[in-house]
């Protein structure tokens, strides 16, 4: 079977979920502590075509900004919706969207994701254009 799987077990992927699974449950105790601080919240998802962020006011529960590729104006621009500079485009309409709205501070939440790639395309651009965190 290993061999099936380009020489991987099937122990080593169900080792690869569990550290994904511990890395989202110490990512998101981090989170509830950061929390009583009342920041918001940036969330990241990642799927195989499109990116997705959004600041999250936890106190009450609300989505504050958003922003994904699948937005008017970054399909517009964009030719491939799946890579970092789709990314890097989220995270610029992002930071906009929430300077617009008075939020400059936030906490990143990854979703317990490695911080490479999409992920920190995104996170760079918004810092780059005014987001703090």
């Amino acid at each position: 079977m290993a061999a099936e799987l380009g020489g991987r077990s099937s122990f080593d992927m169900r080792e690869k979920w569990l550290r994904y699974r511990i890395r989202k449950l110490r990512t998101k105790k981090k989170l509830k502590r950061a929390n009583a601080n009342n920041k918001y919240r940036l969330s990241v998802y990642r799927s195989l075509k499109h990116i997705y962020a959004q600041i999250i006011d936890d106190s009450i529960g609300h989505t504050l900004v958003s922003a994904s590729t699948l937005d008017k104006e970054i399909r517009e621009n964009v030719k491939h919706t799946g890579n970092k500079e789709a990314a890097s485009k989220v995270g610029e309409l992002l930071a906009r969207r929430a300077l617009e709205k008075g939020i400059t501070e936030v906490i990143f939440d990854r979703g317990g994701r490695k911080f490479h790639g999409r992920i920190k395309s995104l996170a760079d651009a918004a810092r780059q254009a005014g987001l703090k965190f």
